[in-house]
């Protein structure tokens, strides 16, 4: 049994479901987790055996401009692993995670290994600010192992920060549990006509997802196919979202949800999901799409090429061309035998390559690699 420390963000977000997913399977599997976060993360919820969450509490000591909250996060850190003496800490993102690891990991009294998980905005985003690119590189060269979400994000670590070391592939993963084909025939009928098909996006609505090429897609879409649009989550560019799709009139072919618990449920009503994102480190809601069955149509940037299959499980375009997507959507969406094979091919490749047995026992392999052990036989995962 190993005791693993794992720090994320808590909220809502790609990095913050897979740590804490991560987290529970690890628990599964006899192992002691932590996780040391300023606030319980969201997909932990109810009790759990084998896991035990520390908040990081920040001080409001008058004479700092602001909360300490990194140095507070390292000191919290090295108290937990003192503690309860853990064999690794696993951090998600470079920074400030890894760079509080580092920290951390010299004030505590026994070896503490460090691994950190490369999610993509602390390399697409901040590593190209030239303040932080050596505060990054350190915390990812004083890691006992690095692993990143997808190969274009090894790729573009590499070239954006001269990191030679070795970055371990390590997917995002769904517990194939909770992300299967649902029926909810009854909560489809609350959206769509028997006749019409049902489109989705599902993000936290920044400027990178491409919102509007979302809205002009569905809308070139509905006047070849009846259909609807349902909008999940928030961010900064719904109230825009909402303008846009004002103007084109599709007010009555439009829901907006806000953020949903269930996400599972939600797409397993969905016949397509629309990811035009000209950022995506991986793209963690195309693989909930995909395990749920429910083909993509999206963009080729970053990683999501690495996950979807173009002609296979879902349709690419180049970033922006919006008339390539709404051609390959309408395409699948008319043509019920291609639809009905796309559909199986997402099942079968969910469950193949991004199962989460599969992918929680390389994350295994790795603590016992930086430790210096050989990991326990076990048997080979039914996915």
């Amino acid at each position: 049994m190993l005791k693993i420390g794992i720090t994320c963000y808590p909220s809502l977000g790609g990095s913050g479901v897979v740590a804490t997913e991560l987290g529970k399977l690890m628990a599964e599997r006899g192992h002691e987790v932590h996780f040391i976060t300023h606030s319980l993360p969201f997909r932990l919820g109810k009790f759990h055996k084998n896991i035990f969450y520390h908040e990081v509490e920040v001080s409001d000591y008058y004479v700092l401009k602001s909360p300490p909250y990194d140095l507070t996060l390292a000191s919290k850190m090295a108290q937990v692993a003192d503690m309860h003496k853990l064999d690794v800490l696993h951090v998600h993102y470079a920074l400030p995670h890894a760079v509080c690891a580092f920290l951390a990991k010299q004030m505590v009294k026994h070896e503490l290994k460090v691994v950190t998980t490369l999610h993509g905005t602390d390399i697409t985003i901040l590593a190209q600010e030239e303040s932080l690119k050596e505060l990054i590189r350190m915390g990812i060269n004083n890691s006992d192992a690095v692993t990143a979400v997808s190969q274009d994000l090894i790729e573009e670590t590499r070239k954006l920060l001269d990191i030679n070391r070795e970055i371990d592939l390590a997917y995002n993963f769904v517990d194939k549990r909770v992300y299967y084909p649902r029926e909810c025939k009854q909560l489809r009928q609350e959206f769509a006509q028997p006749n019409e098909k049902l489109l989705m996006h599902i993000s936290n609505f920044r400027p990178v997802k491409r919102i509007m090429d979302v809205v002009e897609v569905f809308s070139k879409v509905s006047r070849s196919v009846p259909s609807k649009l349902l909008f999940v989550g928030e961010g900064p560019d719904l109230p825009k979202a909402r303008c846009k799709v004002q103007e084109l009139g599709l007010e009555d072919r439009v829901f907006f949800l806000g953020k949903q618990d269930d996400v599972a449920q939600m797409i397993s009503i969905a016949d397509l999901l629309l990811l035009p994102s000209e950022k995506e480190s991986f793209g963690l809601v195309a693989l909930e799409a995909m395990a749920c069955g429910v083909p993509t149509i999206g963009s080729n940037a970053g990683g999501i090429p690495e996950l979807i299959t173009h002609g296979e499980t879902g349709y690419l375009a180049p970033i922006g061309d919006t008339s390539t997507m709404t051609r390959y959507a309408i395409d699948l969406l008319k043509d019920e035998r291609k639809y009905a094979d796309f559909r199986e091919a997402c099942l079968q490749r969910a469950r193949q390559v991004f199962c989460n047995d599969l992918v929680a026992g390389e994350y295994e392999d790795i603590y016992y690699r930086v430790l210096g052990k050989t990991a326990p036989a076990r048997k080979e995962p039914v996915c």
